[in-house]
């Protein structure tokens, strides 16, 4: 196994969704052609999501599901266990990616530790790849030194217009590992960027599609949520929109460092 595992380039993310929201959303991404779901433990949606992937009669074999371990179960007598509760709600007998979800809080349990134990997950057969969430670089190279880049499939991060994350993004890539961007469309305040919107119009799209086509031009993989089934069949047509060398410089232009996502407590040193 190596990170050469494909991950879509667009799926459904589901943070903040819950109960018969979760459920719908789920079912309407499935009935539009989505096949790539991401949740995680902390987002308490997971046996919700199970019951939407059984409803959808979807086969297993088709889907790409990625779940993340939450940072109370990284050491290596919560992790396998609590990855098994996790499969038993998404009623699978395995998940295609798992993700340490955050860095362990001031290194409490290492990382070394962590890593080893999701090792063992992926011999298991409870996981087709592993990667990590929210890694800066310093972090990043730890758990390259630790398992090699060819176990790490990704490395997911608060990726959008604004926030581009050049050192992190240029690290993983010398090292041939993917990113995959979550809040691409920076929690709605990308879809008000004039440029954004004048792209938009010339191509006849939504402004959501441009962030979406531009983040994907550049390699990463995107998990954009929603629960109107109108946006998520938008979402999902960003893949067919081609942007020129021209409008991908300018909005590579757009970065500002500007971060929405840094809880106390929980965030490591950004880079």
């Amino acid at each position: 196994m190596t990170n050469s595992l494909h991950i879509p380039d667009l799926g459904l993310g589901t943070f903040r969704l819950t109960g018969h929201q979760v459920v719908d959303s789920v079912r309407n991404a499935l009935e539009l052609g989505y096949r790539a779901i991401d949740t995680a433990q902390i987002y308490g949606n997971e046996a919700e999501i199970g019951q939407a992937l059984a409803d959808s009669g979807v086969a297993r074999s088709q889907l790409f599901l990625t779940t993340k371990i939450w940072t109370e179960h990284l050491g290596r007598d919560r992790l396998l266990p609590s990855l098994r509760e996790s499969l038993a709600k998404l009623r699978t007998d395995h998940v295609d990616l798992t993700l340490i979800h955050w860095p362990s809080p001031n290194g409490q349990v290492p990382l070394t530790e962590t890593l080893d134990a999701l090792m063992q997950v992926r011999e298991l057969g409870l996981t087709r790849a592993i990667g990590i969430s929210n890694f800066p670089v310093a972090l990043q190279q730890q758990a390259i030194d630790a398992v090699g880049a060819h176990a790490i499939a990704t490395n997911q991060i608060e990726l959008h217009p604004r926030l581009q994350n050049p050192q992190v993004v240029a690290h993983a890539r010398q090292h041939g590992i993917r990113i995959t961007s979550y809040m691409t469309l920076g929690y709605g305040q990308t879809l008000n960027e004039p440029l954004i919107e004048a792209i938009a119009q010339a191509h006849g799209a939504t402004p959501a599609q441009v962030a979406l086509a531009w983040a994907m031009a550049r390699g990463f993989a995107v998990v954009p949520s929603s629960t109107q089934r109108a946006n998520l069949a938008s979402n999902l047509a960003a893949r067919a929109l081609h942007l020129s060398a021209q409008e991908l410089a300018q909005i590579d232009a757009m970065d500002r460092g500007q971060r929405l996502v840094d809880p106390e407590g929980l965030a490591p040193q950004w880079d």
